[in-house]
């Protein structure tokens, strides 16, 4: 239909256009393909901010199908400068990062967990997208093998925090499902036996009223919210490892409840992604999925600015997530972490409404930016 062929247009000249302006955030005197956060980033006072603001950009070219522009000399220096933010035991930091500065929970065991996991997660996503992640030590996984001890981690879950907790666990999922990707038989057998723990958790506590993890969701409408956000996250497990999620049509009826207008980058990408895996592996209200997702759609093409980036928020400030006393500028900027965001919810809704029309090249590790394009007929 014409309308169709108009929207696929319009997604062209936006992928066009976020390609220039990602291209343009080049650091300079480094390796091509190091870019900055965004036009306000200042990376001589700022360095390691190239780490996220690299993977995000990395991984949206990915997206787009444009890493290809680099030569494989190119991609071997850019994969090597992400390495270099890499420690002993496999695990990421960024040595900028001191401790009084960040802040996830009043546990500093926990707030260092939650931002170097989320760092390593990205980070290998990046060097897989650059096909330079399989000679990497996973020796920082080696405790959540240990039954108990993961046991143990899984107990301090808080659930008050159902969106920081789902980043955790997606983050440590995607270390296992590697694991058992690339370890020696033992090591596979451990990391089956830890993503079985995972599944019984999250089994124990998923909320049969809305297919979510978190307290209060019934009498809070930002504990759901923040439930759904979370969910997105713990979601990717049961996709990857071609599971039957309980109570995934109850998720689909709260997701369509939300407005179609545009929010910030995390909450539309997370409620985008819930109903495009949705409407790709249940029949549950397919229709409606389609007519959200293309209102959806309108609204994320115009979001885009002049410069052909994306930003996140209008108003605030925006930092690393968990850097509360480091680098921050203000929202409304066009920055590679909101650019990439944008992206793959239009990416997700366009396979979404036309599969197979453009070849996306979704994130293969768990995390956002993955979308299985999983085959057959949707359950009822």
């Amino acid at each position: 239909m014409s309308g169709d062929r108009t929207l696929q247009a319009r997604i062209e000249a936006c992928s066009g256009r976020a390609a220039a302006w990602l291209w343009s955030m080049q650091a300079p005197s480094h390796p091509r393909g190091v870019l900055r956060f965004s036009t306000r980033h200042d990376p001589g006072r700022w360095s390691g901010v190239l780490l996220p603001a690299t993977y995000n950009g990395v991984m949206a070219l990915d997206l787009l199908g444009e890493l290809g522009r680099l030569s494989p000399n190119e991609k071997a220096a850019l994969a090597n400068f992400l390495k270099g933010f890499r420690a002993a035991d496999g695990i990421f930091a960024l040595p900028e990062m001191r401790e009084g500065e960040v802040f996830k929970k009043p546990d500093r065991e926990e707030t260092w967990g939650y931002i170097r996991f989320h760092l390593t997660n990205y980070t290998l996503g990046a060097l897989q997208a650059l096909d330079a992640h399989d000679d990497l030590d996973l020796a920082f996984v080696a405790p959540f093998l240990d039954p108990l001890y993961l046991e143990a981690w899984l107990s301090r879950r808080d659930m008050r925090d159902p969106w920081q907790e789902g980043n955790n666990i997606v983050n440590l999922g995607s270390f296992l499902l590697l694991l058992r990707q690339r370890g020696d038989a033992a090591a596979r057998e451990k990391a089956d036996r830890a993503l079985t723990i995972l599944f019984d958790w999250h089994d124990r506590l998923q909320e049969p009223s809305t297919g979510f993890w978190g307290v209060d969701q019934a009498h809070n409408p930002r504990m759901a919210l923040h439930a759904m956000a979370g969910a997105t996250h713990n979601f990717h497990l049961w996709y990857a490892c071609d599971r039957t999620l309980p109570y995934f049509e109850k998720a689909i009826d709260y997701c369509l409840t939300l407005p179609r207008t545009t929010d910030s980058a995390c909450i539309d990408v997370d409620a985008v992604d819930i109903l495009a895996h949705g409407h790709r592996l249940t029949a549950h209200r397919r229709d409606e999925i389609r007519s959200w997702l293309m209102t959806k759609l309108e609204g994320l093409l115009a979001f885009q600015r002049e410069d052909g980036g994306f930003f996140d928020e209008r108003h605030g400030v925006r930092r690393v997530d968990g850097w509360v006393k480091g680098y921050e500028e203000p929202q409304g900027v066009s920055n590679t972490f909101a650019t990439w965001f944008r992206l793959i919810a239009i990416a997700m809704i366009a396979e979404t409404l036309w599969p197979g029309w453009r070849a996306w090249r979704f994130r293969r590790m768990i995390g956002i930016g993955y979308f299985k394009k999983t085959q057959g007929v949707p359950r009822g």
